[in-house]
């Protein structure tokens, strides 16, 4: 039991930070992503740009903490989708994907770069499949004068139904706020 106190109270001022309220929560964002599916990956590997799938992407993000965000993407490509065996549909059709996740970032909104983990859970509809996947990934956010972001993001998209297979999602995108600051950004001026 005092092993589990001490390593508690060893990793209490790593994880303090996360919890803080300081004003530096992400606003609501709303972003536009181009990214690329890769159905053909074996062992997490990286594959030739050839062998990918582009598509489109829309994005909310706001924030609940200063280092935790929850976000929902909505992704549409279309492909020709991979089973799990490898053997193709042998037809393009639209791919639909989304999915709501939680980015635990290293730094605040104040820093102009932040890399961040993701994990969520996530649906996806090709013709008349519907299935499930867990994305898990790692990105990176640079703010850009606290109005927008550019975000970069890999994800490792694992099937949990045999409807879905297990693929890697790439995606680059911009993302900017919506709607006014919130109120603890607001600075205070005194009346005269």
């Amino acid at each position: 039991m005092k092993k589990n106190v001490g390593l508690l109270l060893a990793i209490l001022p790593f994880l303090a930070p996360a919890f803080c309220q300081n004003g530096y929560i992400q606003r609501p964002t709303l972003g536009i992503y181009f990214f690329f599916n890769d159905f053909k990956a074996d062992n997490i590997q990286f594959n030739k740009l050839s062998d990918m799938v582009p598509g489109l992407a829309l994005n909310y993000m706001n924030g609940f903490t200063p280092h935790f965000d929850w976000s929902t993407t909505l992704t549409g490509s279309f492909i020709d989708y991979y089973k799990r065996d490898g053997a193709s549909l042998g037809q393009d059709n639209l791919l639909l994907e989304g999915d709501v996740s939680v980015k635990g970032k290293l730094f605040t909104n104040r820093y102009w770069v932040s890399p961040y983990v993701q994990v969520g859970a996530g649906i996806s509809k090709y013709r008349a499949y519907w299935g499930a996947f867990v994305p898990a990934g790692l990105g990176m956010q640079v703010n850009l004068f606290d109005e927008a972001f550019f975000i970069f993001n890999a994800q490792y998209r694992v099937g949990v139904t045999n409807t879905v297979s297990n693929h890697l999602f790439y995606s680059v995108g911009i993302a900017g706020n919506i709607g006014g600051k919130r109120k603890e950004e607001k600075s205070v001026l005194p009346e005269n």
